[in-house]
């Protein structure tokens, strides 16, 4: 999207602004933004700077000098702070350090576990756990780690014959 003023650069600063019930909406690039005494004010109350925080001000965004950008689309790091979103898919690969905080921020933890709704039934959960502890045996067969390998053998017998009943 071009910036509605001078109609060249990408517009980067989106203000929207509802007046007795009225909406209005104007995009803007950073330096028509700045011109206008926008990127500023708006940058301070962004939930999304809170968010990306002293993350998005670390020296690490930079290499050699140059700021560090995306090989696929070209956005950096500041591009994502400033618009909440990566630019790609490659974006999530290249920022990773940088990104993983943010998203233990956002989401409570980086990493999806998934979760099992309250109306399933037991047994749904117990068949998770069982794959989960037979993942486990495997690994601990792999590593020879027999004693621990029982141990599983034995909580997936348990599960499974509750299971069946």
């Amino acid at each position: 999207m071009l910036c509605q003023n001078c109609k060249r650069n990408d517009a980067r600063v989106h203000v929207k602004r509802i007046v007795s019930g009225e909406s209005a909406e104007i995009h803007l690039c950073t330096a028509c933004a700045t011109a206008l005494g926008l990127s500023d004010s708006a940058a301070s109350f962004s939930p999304v700077r809170d968010v990306f925080g002293n993350i998005f001000s670390s020296s690490e965004n930079k290499t050699s000098g140059r700021l560090m950008r995306c090989e696929t689309c070209g956005f950096s790091f500041e591009d994502i702070s400033e618009t909440g979103r990566p630019g790609c898919p490659d974006c999530y690969r290249v920022f990773l350090r940088k990104l993983r905080p943010a998203l233990g921020k956002l989401h409570g933890r980086a990493v999806y576990k998934g979760k099992i709704p309250s109306a399933v039934s037991v047994s749904a959960k117990n068949e998770e756990k069982i794959e989960m502890l037979k993942k486990q045996l495997t690994e601990a067969v792999e590593a020879q780690q027999f004693e621990q390998a029982a141990v599983l053998r034995d909580e997936i017998k348990r599960l499974s014959e509750k299971e069946g009943q």
